[in-house]
């Protein structure tokens, strides 16, 4: 140690001159410029391809009579899905079509291999469903995972896809080990193909209600993502609603609100897994399908101007897939055909010309599905906290946790639009839970640019007595409390109004709607022009 400081002390010292200096200097900005381009251009590598969405009916393959699908003319789009893959009857790894027929079967049956080719030298694009509601998924019967890691492959090869379709219905969707194992074989085939240079979209086509996904399939989403799959999405069958949809809502305003709702829904489900993002690749994860015309719920009919308006919709919120059931079904029952309320597999029950729907829903979904199997889901951290909503350009109130919100109240909260189900004081409207009975906030979606305050109906001070706890009340009459005008429902005493927040059904009071207090305050303002 001391002979090397005695070697560095005897060094004479060495001074760069100016134009050393000078060289130095552009040598350092030369190799920080291409550093930094360096970076930049790792960055734009992990950067989301810039692919458009995608429009692709079902093709029910063994349905007769058969569809020409590979008649590709400017009546078709270069997208189908064909379904369904399920379980053998005889040996439940062995995939086939509808039981019928085995892969191979089904080219002798119906030349489909020839009929695929044809196709896709026309430069059309496939995926293949698995699964459907008559059968049973692969998953749901063979227990052998190395079978099913080749069943599946077997399938993907001999079709050359990069992308399928797992349609899960009733039991195929309830069967929680058979999802595990679904979930570990498909990431592991996913994985598989990946590291082989090779793309597998994997999308999950599900049954949705109005208020959303239910809990089974919230289940399902989260074992996918758990084990590891990468979805390209959730493909959310906007039909069959029963009981849960509102009966004075058409079909298209029940499957806004679906897509609503499971966008938030899919935005909790990422999150749970450590993996955040933007609201955009949210609706980039989401797919539609309705059942054209009549539906198998009678008084359900998809209508042409559903198809519009979805299809608008979709488009404007960047939705990434839209397909329907069925392109077998895109044409108008023949006279023969007695009751159109019967659900057909080869016409669609309403009037229509050929095609009609495929047009309506397709319009603008100029993708193919290649190159959205090409997209890998990537973490894109945001700070929502962050997120300050401004009242100059907010169309409602902004939320406020010492707030009383009744029943129909819309308010402001980070960038969105929520509106009250029922009264509420101190819920967050972005409180993550995945049910929406969970929550007093129904979504209605995000503050759209230019949006101005609108004025929301209150009662005045003095228009009603405020609640006290000491004052026997009889039904009927009503009160203010915290500003919020109720209604009794039956005699109470000390029972507080904030209490059918909790258990609206069991209190004595119900808060006035927004119809209710704009009806008051006409007839408050009519009685003042009176009395002039």
């Amino acid at each position: 140690m001391t002979d090397n400081q005695n070697i560095y002390k005897n060094e004479p010292t060495r001074k760069l001159s100016p134009i050393r200096l000078i060289l130095l200097f552009v040598v350092i900005l030369i190799i920080g410029y291409f550093s930094v381009n360096k970076w930049e251009s790792e960055i734009e590598t992990i950067d989301l391809p810039d692919v458009e969405p995608w429009f692709g009916a079902y093709v029910d393959v063994t349905s007769k009579p058969t569809y020409p699908f590979e008649q590709l003319g400017s009546t078709q789009t270069t997208n189908i899905v064909l379904a369904f893959i399920v379980s053998s009857k005889e040996d439940p790894c062995v995939p086939t079509w509808g039981t019928f027929f085995t892969p191979d079967e089904v080219t002798i049956a119906l030349d489909l291999d020839r009929r695929i080719a044809r196709f896709q030298q026309q430069e059309g694009k496939i995926a293949i469903s698995f699964g459907g509601a008559l059968n049973s998924e692969l998953a749901s019967k063979c227990e052998d995972k190395e079978k099913l890691l080749n069943a599946y492959e077997s399938v993907i090869n001999r079709y050359n896809i990069d992308t399928i379709d797992i349609d899960l219905e009733r039991e195929n969707l309830s069967n929680t080990e058979a999802s595990v194992r679904r979930a570990e074989v498909i990431a592991q085939l996913q994985t598989k193909r990946r590291s082989e240079g090779k793309n597998l979209a994997v999308w999950l086509t599900i049954p949705v209600l109005p208020h959303g996904l239910t809990k089974e399939g919230t289940d399902a989403v989260s074992i996918m993502l758990k084990n590891g799959v990468d979805l390209a999405g959730v493909n959310i069958m906007t039909m069959d609603y029963g009981g849960a949809k509102d009966p004075n809502q058409t079909m298209f305003e029940s499957t806004r609100q679906a897509l609503i709702q499971t966008q938030r829904q899919l935005d909790i489900l990422y999150r749970q897994v450590d993996i955040n993002l933007s609201t955009d690749t949210l609706w980039r994860k989401l797919g539609a399908t309705p059942m054209i015309g009549q539906n198998d719920v009678v008084d359900e009919v998809f209508t042409l101007d559903d198809a519009k308006n979805l299809n608008e919709f979709a488009l404007s919120m960047k939705v990434g897939r839209v397909s329907m059931w069925s392109a077998n079904r895109d044409i108008m029952c023949g006279e023969n055909y007695v009751d159109v309320k019967v659900v057909s597999d080869s016409c669609s029950g309403v009037k229509e010309e050929k095609y009609s729907f495929t047009y309506a829903l397709s319009e603008g979904f100029n993708g193919d599905i290649t190159q959205n199997a090409t997209i890998i889901t990537i973490d894109e951290p945001i700070d929502t906290t962050q997120i300050i909503d401004d009242p100059q350009t907010s169309p409602y109130q902004i939320w406020q946790e010492t707030g009383a919100y009744p029943k129909g109240v819309k308010v402001v909260w980070r960038g969105f639009v929520y509106e009250a189900k029922w009264w509420t004081k101190g819920d967050v409207p972005d409180n993550p839970v995945l049910q929406s009975w969970e929550t007093p906030w129904q979504l209605m979606g995000p503050v759209l640019p230019g949006e101005k305050p609108i004025q929301q109906p209150t009662l005045p001070e003095g228009t009603y007595p405020k609640w006290s706890g000491t004052i026997i009340y009889e039904g009927g009459e009503r009160v203010l409390f915290e500003g919020i005008p109720f209604q009794a429902k039956w005699w109470n005493q000390g029972q507080s109004p904030a209490a059918s927040a909790a258990n609206p059904d069991s209190s004595p009071w119900l808060p006035l709607s927004q119809e209710q207090i704009e009806k008051i305050l006409n007839e408050i303002t009519s009685e003042s022009s009176s009395s002039i």
